[in-house]
């Protein structure tokens, strides 16, 4: 009798488990062919063989989505936190404005610098204007890597740029295809940002540097406005797909053409409206666009999640990022560490001290516990002006609203001494 209980237990013992193994395989399945809506699980990250697979509940904060967990160890933040650095409305020195910010950032000890390239109307003239000049005729993305204010701040220590840059199929508006994209200018996209790819692993091969090409805040882009309360046009999301596509087929046919060594070139979208998606099912980038893409990653402009930590809700962005994960498709160079936040901040000027610090902590937090593998503040010098007609460059604090590692006045912020901290 005990012998044929002992045999029935493992036999109902190895059912349970081959139960178990079929549904991995078909979270997986689910997760991988975009068939979100069967999750109910979680499946714990195991590309490294310290970890182990488990299932876990839904997430508790919204009851209606799981997403895979990720563990960060030993985060080298110097290669993780970085700053963006674009249109100052002040500037110190003599040097040209672009590698001068450069420059306060490497003092910083950070390592990873977010600038904007050649993109569309945002010409390098506009978005640095200080003390810099400008070539006005360059027709090309692998024609700007020879301007002297670029080819400079290439050449200095960081070990990661992120750029925003669009291609020149249409100069002023790299967003035309909200309206119209045609097969010509789907394969037009995807040759220049091969070519730009090619040229930027053939010029930085050895040197150990990763450029991130990405475009700005794609929910609002998707729209063309602002307002969130608008769900965007279902064409305009199929056309977006499209362009992303054909963006990232060039960023891979140049790296599998070249097989560079000791050098990185990834593609990336940024999205910015998350927590209506995760929370009420809303239409945005994050579960309508980045399922049908094979990304290398995704940046996170995160103001919808990270500024409720000035009232207590510090669970809001991690839940964020983990729906972000699970929207995003994994791929071989990051696993399900994809996701980035590529702005976060809060304007000093218009939040407490303890707001501010509760903010930036959690966010940094927040991106390390999820395996972010960058996390980058909005930014060095501010560029949102208080009063539209004041006349630049500004020289009091009061004239910008608080986005800043260094105020007008030369004086550091409390979070430039917090990242300053991580990363010395």
């Amino acid at each position: 009798m005990k012998k044929c209980s002992l045999i029935f237990l493992l036999f109902v013992f190895s059912l349970c488990l081959n139960a178990q193994t079929d549904i991995l395989h078909q979270l997986n399945s689910n997760f991988e062919t975009g068939n979100l809506a069967s999750w109910r699980f979680v499946e714990v990250s195991s590309n490294n063989p310290a970890k182990s697979a488990a299932l876990i509940s839904t997430n508790a904060h919204s009851g209606q989505y799981a997403a895979k967990v990720s563990w960060a160890t030993n985060p080298v933040y110097p290669e993780i936190i970085g700053s963006s650095h674009v249109i100052p409305r002040y500037y110190f020195g003599t040097n040209d404005c672009l590698n001068e910010g450069a420059d306060r950032l490497l003092a910083m000890g950070l390592k990873v610098i977010k600038i904007w390239y050649y993109n569309g109307a945002e010409t390098p003239n506009i978005m640095y204007p200080w003390n810099s000049t400008w070539p006005t005729n360059i027709y090309s993305l692998v024609q700007g890597l020879s301007v002297p204010h670029f080819s400079t701040l290439f050449n200095k220590p960081f070990k990661t740029f992120v750029l925003n840059v669009a291609s020149m199929v249409n100069p002023t508006n790299p967003y035309y295809w909200k309206d119209n994209i045609t097969p010509a200018q789907l394969a037009q996209e995807e040759q220049e940002f091969y070519l730009f790819a090619k040229a930027l692993l053939t010029n930085f091969q050895g040197t150990g540097k990763t450029f991130v090409l990405q475009h700005h805040e794609g929910d609002w882009h998707l729209r063309g406005h602002t307002d969130a309360t608008l769900d965007p046009d279902p064409a305009a999301i199929s056309r977006m797909i499209q362009w992303l596509n054909a963006r990232q087929r060039g960023v891979t046919k140049a790296r599998n053409e070249l097989q560079a060594q000791n050098v990185q070139v990834y593609h990336a979208a940024e999205i910015n409206l998350v927590v209506k998606s995760m929370q009420d099912g809303k239409p945005n980038m994050v579960n309508k666009v980045l399922p049908f893409t094979n990304l290398d990653l995704v940046s996170y402009s995160c103001y919808d999640a990270c500024l409720s930590a000035a009232v207590g809700d510090n669970q809001l962005l991690f839940d964020a990022l983990k729906f972000i994960k699970l929207n995003m498709p994994d791929n071989s160079f990051f696993g399900n560490n994809n996701v980035y936040i590529g702005e976060y901040g809060a304007p000093e000027n218009q939040y407490s001290a303890t707001q501010i610090s509760a903010i930036m902590s959690n966010t940094v937090n927040a991106g390390v516990a999820e395996g972010c593998p960058f996390i980058i503040y909005w930014q060095l010098y501010d560029n949102e002006l208080v009063n539209p007609s004041t006349t630049l460059p500004v020289t009091n604090n009061s004239d910008v609203r608080g986005f800043w590692l260094i105020r007008p006045d030369g004086s550091q912020s409390a979070h430039y001494n917090y990242l300053y901290s991580l990363c010395n």
